[in-house]
């Protein structure tokens, strides 16, 4: 290891990362993993020390709620406070590795490694997620959707540090549910998972829908074309608008877990289910 470097606050890891192409290190669970046999790759900015980043918050003055950068998966479980809309993202937190990488990992991480099989995605891609960042020279915000560039890829800077994120009142609306498809049970990379976000409106028919598929491309996508089609659905009906169409914008593809074929098909059943399980109190 070059050097290591454990700051306090915002401004202290920004005037680091200014001056050198730092390795970040927060909760370590992909961190160390990725180290293999091998020495680490360059200076060391641990953060994990930041209690700015701490947490899941309301925020009045901005309407909307914040994941800071250091929030793990366990904190969000345990976050009460949060409004149904949030279920789909609790739902997948309790997917990601066992409980002691839960207590461990954070959220952030998650979107950071950019892993086409992230598991939080979806789901913050159904909720608007905003990611924030912040450099010596500004911070800026924006959509997980253009953060997220490629496999292991991002739109971060290498002057930037992911401050949190942002899911603004409007997008924490109605219910939601998670569904993952894997090799077995628990600790497995995903064949596919969908996470699903619907509004009813006074009639009880849908008046907004999010539907996201992930592990059936690069990066998780979000399905336009069925958000449309459920437009005006009555919960009852809800299984019969999606098809195989509504998938043409995935790209999976075949690797030891499952064929591009067989993900297709996973994908569509978990849109299914992760629809009903949104409305099974309206059906």
């Amino acid at each position: 290891m070059e050097s290591y470097a454990q700051p306090t606050s915002v401004k202290e890891a920004i005037e680091l990362l200014a001056t050198d192409a730092w390795v970040m290190l927060a909760g370590g669970t992909d961190f160390y993993p990725g180290l293999g046999e091998g020495p680490v790759a360059g200076p060391v900015l641990d953060i994990s020390c930041i209690e700015g980043l701490q947490g899941v918050s309301r925020d009045d003055d901005e309407a909307g709620w914040r994941i800071g950068a250091l929030a793990t998966w366990t904190q969000l479980v345990r976050a009460d406070f949060l409004p149904q809309s949030f279920d789909c993202l609790k739902q997948a937190a309790l997917e990601v590795g066992s409980v002691q990488i839960q207590n461990r990992a954070t959220i952030v991480g998650n979107i950071c490694n950019a892993s086409p099989a992230a598991d939080g995605v979806p789901a913050l891609l159904v909720l608007d997620a905003e990611v924030e960042l912040a450099s010596v020279r500004k911070t800026r915000r924006m959509g997980l959707g253009e953060f997220l560039q490629g496999n292991r890829r991002t739109a971060r800077r290498p002057d930037e540090i992911v401050t949190g994120i942002f899911i603004p009142d409007s997008s924490a609306q109605g219910s939601s549910a998670f569904f993952k498809l894997g090799a077995r049970r628990y600790l497995v990379i995903s064949i596919a998972m969908v996470a699903a976000r619907l509004e009813l409106d006074s009639t009880g028919l849908i008046k907004a829908a999010a539907v996201s598929v992930g592990a059936c491309s690069v990066v998780a996508q979000r399905l336009s074309s069925l958000e449309n089609d459920l437009m005006g659905a009555s919960p009852s009906d809800i299984q019969s608008v999606p098809e195989a169409r509504h998938l043409d914008g995935l790209s999976p593809i075949d690797d030891v877990r499952a064929p591009a074929g067989y993900r297709l098909d996973a994908a569509l059943e978990g849109v299914r289910r992760a629809l009903a399980a949104c409305v099974e109190d309206h059906s």
